[in-house]
């Protein structure tokens, strides 16, 4: 339990500085990027305010996986990990890749059939593949937490 405690700091420090760049990128970058697209490329002009909120969506979702792990490792510093606590932040996390996966879905299906070149389709295909591996690893270890919980529940009644 000694080496978990020692990443702890570390990976709080990198989740910070990746929620800071998240918002940086949700206020300044993405939004910006969109309006200079749209300046360059008048006929695409109306893509402008869809693929913001999209993009910002996105961010969003990576932003509730961020705050769930977080506070994940308050509960591992505190030891109290294996709790039904810890599922609520496990759903979190599911609900958000779940959700960003089902908006990346309705894009692939619509970028699939409108497409000219295969190349953005099978990215976005890619994309949906790892989005998909992602959610199901996390329902995965979803349910190894709830039996570890489980077990832990019965060794303390036992002792």
């Amino acid at each position: 339990m000694l080496e978990v405690r020692r990443v702890v700091v570390p990976l709080r420090v990198f989740l910070v500085l990746l929620f800071a760049l998240l918002v940086m990128l949700q206020t300044f970058s993405l939004p910006g990027q969109f309006a200079h697209m749209a300046e360059e490329s008048p006929e695409d002009a109306h893509l402008r305010w869809p693929l913001t909120a999209l993009a910002v969506f996105w961010v969003l979702c990576v932003q509730v996986v961020v705050v769930c792990t977080w506070r994940l490792l308050t509960l591992v510093q505190r030891d109290e990990i294996f709790s039904a606590g810890a599922l609520r932040w496990v759903d979190g996390i599911v609900a958000a890749i779940a959700a960003a996966w089902v908006v990346l879905v309705g894009v692939f299906l619509l970028v699939g059939f409108t497409a000219d070149d295969p190349g953005l389709p099978l990215l976005l295909f890619l994309v949906v593949l790892v989005g998909a591996v992602l959610g199901l690893l996390m329902v995965v270890m979803r349910a190894l937490l709830r039996q570890a919980t489980t077990l832990r529940t019965d060794m303390e009644a036992v002792i």
